[in-house]
């Protein structure tokens, strides 16, 4: 089996379509220069949701469907927690890297295409934990930093791999490997496109009342790119958070 991609796609016609009808604001990029250009969002703190080619079939959201951040950022997993995915800020997201350097973040060199295997962050990657820590209590603990890529450790050093190759999924590979030669990390947070207790988002227009409902920053549909500060506002209805029960 190569890769889960075995849902639904939409052209940049289609897209463009949309783009035009629910009068969104959207830059089109050419596909050899989007990689670099959402690196570059990555390494300057931006959350990034994620649409491209094919839906992922199943629970996991492996680039196809996801909202992507930097591993390094202390902030991070709070931020997705509390403002996109509307759940528990304790709950840890998982890293996805690249295939060839997954060796040199985590213990372990194998494939974990489908983010299934569970490893230790390597011990040159750990941060010392502060002598004081040992007394703090619940979500002060965990805010403790354990490693350079702190949005996705686990308190006990653990992570939740995905391996990415390019031959199964070229674009997330790409954006990967751009995101090492700009900050010499190959890793990001990867989470699945949708607020806590919904499924994952498939269509365009998912994809656009999901963004424009939590605080990521730029949405990326294929070639087009929409910046959240172009957008219109949505009309004010929270009513929406009661629609699906917490996961």
């Amino acid at each position: 089996m190569q890769g889960t991609l075995l849902g639904p796609a939409f052209s940049d016609d289609e897209i463009a379509a949309w783009v035009e009808e629910s009068a969104s604001i959207a830059d089109r990029e050419p596909r050899h220069a989007l990689p670099q250009r959402i690196a570059r969002m990555l390494a300057d703190g931006l959350v990034v949701g994620l649409v491209q080619g094919r839906m992922e079939f199943g629970p996991r959201a492996l680039g196809a469907r996801s909202i992507i951040g930097d591993a390094r950022s202390p902030k991070m997993q709070s931020v997705m927690n509390l403002k996109i995915k509307f759940r528990e800020s304790f709950r840890p997201f998982a890293p996805a890297v690249l295939r060839e350097r997954v060796a040199d973040w985590f213990e372990i060199d194998a494939d974990s295409p489908y983010m299934l295997l569970v490893a230790d962050v390597r011990g040159e990657r750990r941060l010392p934990v502060p002598p004081d820590a040992g007394r703090l209590w619940g979500i002060d603990q965990l805010n403790v930093p354990r490693s350079t890529i702190p949005a996705v450790t686990h308190v006990d050093y653990s992570a939740r791999i995905q391996t990415v190759r390019r031959d199964t999924n070229p674009l997330y590979y790409d954006i990967l490997e751009q995101f090492e030669a700009r900050t010499g990390c190959a890793v990001i947070v990867n989470t699945s496109f949708n607020v806590r207790g919904e499924p994952i988002v498939c269509t365009p227009e998912d994809a656009y009342r999901c963004f424009m409902r939590t605080n990521m920053d730029v949405l990326v549909l294929e070639n087009f790119l929409l910046f959240k500060e172009d957008q219109a506002a949505l009309p004010h209805d929270e009513s929406w958070k009661s629609e699906f029960v917490l996961d």
